[in-house]
């Protein structure tokens, strides 16, 4: 997602002292704080198999082993893993190594579980015992499988706000997983991107990301998060990356935001990045494997979760018409493409979910608004015009030919029952994934849809515009949802979170909105929701929120 680039920042007035700290490299011997405990980075589990599901945590054995240090010593860690919160009844336990090679971090599989049931976990160093986590496996293979509920979140800038929506969602106490569709982290420095002009809490370390030393210590500082370690107790995540993880904008050679030179190569930076997403998330992912990979539900759900910065050309420059319609440029590349059409042709659950971290569903926006909202629309959308009129060549908008494959593929095969899940763009919608978007306002024919959840914490428009909500915002998506008929519901001014409900009969949405993202107390309301019914491949509104 591309935001207010670092470039665009140090034209701004008033952060002359930013550009100096992000020449600087972090001061020696200056690591993350430690938190309290051995375990004071919290527990998490992720990628739920119907036999298995991976736990996660990070052990600081001796004061001197911080996040990013590269010291302490190594050590063995115990696991355990219960049918009950009292660990009454172990039905699978270990141990681990771990030591400074890998930051102190610990990724177990544990394995030979029950499928469709609730476990408890837990983590031991010497007498130390970890908070308690809960987890829960997937349904088997071709199990009947009446109802499933995830939360859906994305986009969490540390320096924006405080993450109350993990603390909502880790309250409901009834979900089966939390899919995070990326930018679970943000790479910049205090001052680079934040709540407006307000850095409500500022990056550790207090520099732009780019060693590995300096994403082993943000992964930490936002584990320290009590509302993100609740959710992480409470529920398995089921992740990808967008571009933050690693930079602005990253494609397959480099990233907006990143200097070769002055920042290193980018095959440096890209494999520090990685590392330490590897380390300090509980995903099923190594460095060099690849992370996208499909989970199945018994027979209701298979979720296919993409990697759409790995292997993309470059994003189209300003003006640059014809590169978006390229047909040897791609957002997936070759492989992943070939293994996405396998999952959506493929016999099995019904429903054909797919973790999409940029939008997929075309936006065009009209010329008719006015400068300061065009610039505006085209801050959040990346900063990129084509044909006079802001354009985010940074989703599949900029990379039409693959889309095209994906919308081909499905209404060739008269594919039904497949859904996009999509974060990103700091704004909710609710779409139709038109077959021709030149027929759609005649036909109405969709061969999917599109469920995006807001923004947990970064700037949305009227951020950018710096406008109450609901106010300056409000006749901007007017404008693109008339321009754009398969775009049925559009939130440009919201932060917070969604639920996902999975049934035979449907898929649907609820969008939840923080109150205020800058306090750590805030609450959330219900404000819409949208359901798309079995065979329709179309979203429609819903009452109400689920039970």
């Amino acid at each position: 997602m591309t935001t207010f680039t670092r470039r665009q920042v140090l034209r701004s007035a008033g952060v002359a002292a930013v550009a100096g700290a992000l020449a600087s490299p972090a001061p020696a011997g200056a690591f993350a704080a430690p938190a309290a405990g051995p375990f004071g980075h919290g527990v998490a589990s992720g990628d739920p198999m119907p036999g298995s599901v991976l736990l996660w945590t990070r052990v600081t054995p001796t004061p001197d082993a911080l996040p990013g240090s590269g010291t302490g010593p190594d050590v063995s860690v115990g696991w355990e893993v219960a049918v009950d919160s009292g660990f009454k009844k172990i039905v699978a336990r270990g141990t681990a190594g771990t030591g400074p090679a890998r930051d102190h971090t610990v990724k177990v599989i544990a394995d030979r579980l029950t499928p469709g049931t609730s476990y408890w976990y837990r983590f031991t160093l010497g007498a130390a015992v970890s908070p308690v986590g809960r987890t829960r496996t997937a349904p088997a293979a071709g199990a009947p499988v009446d109802r499933l509920k995830f939360g859906v979140v994305s986009c969490a800038n540390w320096q924006a706000g405080y993450f109350s929506s993990y603390r909502h969602l880790a309250a409901r106490g009834d979900l089966d997983a939390v899919l995070h569709l990326g930018d679970y982290l943000y790479e910049y420095g205090p001052g680079e991107y934040q709540a407006r002009d307000v850095v409500v809490r500022p990056h550790d370390p207090a520099v732009e990301m780019t060693q590995l030393a300096h994403y082993r210590r943000r992964h930490a500082q936002y584990k320290t998060d009590p509302d993100l370690q609740a959710l992480h107790a409470a529920a398995p995540f089921i992740v990808t990356w967008d571009d933050h993880e690693s930079a602005n904008d990253a494609w397959k050679g480099g990233a907006e935001n990143h200097t070769p030179g002055v920042e290193g190569t980018w095959s440096e930076r890209f494999t520090a990045a990685h590392r330490a997403y590897a380390e300090w998330m509980p995903v099923r992912y190594e460095p060099g494997g690849t992370i996208y990979r499909r989970l199945d539900f018994g027979t209701l759900a298979s979720l296919s979760m993409l990697d759409l910065r790995t292997y993309r050309d470059q994003q189209a420059a300003n003006g640059a018409d014809s590169a978006i319609s390229s047909p040897t440029r791609t957002i997936t590349g070759a492989a992943q493409m070939d293994w996405l059409l396998g999952n959506l042709t493929s016999t099995g659950p019904q429903w054909k979910l797919v973790g999409n971290p940029v939008m997929i569903a075309p936006v065009r926006v009209p010329s008719t608004l006015s400068a300061a909202e065009l610039a505006g629309v085209q801050k959040l959308m990346g900063g990129t015009s084509i044909s006079g009129v802001p354009y985010n060549v940074d989703q599949w908008d900029g990379y039409e030919a693959d889309r095209n494959r994906v919308v081909r593929h499905l209404r060739d095969n008269s594919i039904k029952d497949t859904v996009f899940l999509t974060g990103d763009i700091h704004s909710g919608w609710a779409c139709d994934v038109p077959a021709d978007p030149a027929t759609y306002p005649a036909t109405g024919d969709s061969v999917a849809a599109e469920l995006v959840c807001t923004s947990v914490t970064s700037d949305n428009l009227d951020d950018i515009l710096n406008v109450p909500p609901r106010t300056g915002s409000v006749g901007v998506e007017n404008a693109i949802k008339a321009a754009n008929p398969h775009v049925k519901y559009l939130d440009f001014d919201s932060h917070g979170y969604s639920v996902l409900d999975v049934t035979p009969a449907g898929v649907r949405m609820d969008w939840y909105v923080l109150a205020e993202r800058t306090d750590a107390g805030s609450g959330s309301t219900l404000t819409t929701s949208f359901n798309v019914q079995t065979t329709t491949g179309k979203v429609t509104p819903a009452q109400g929120g689920i039970a």
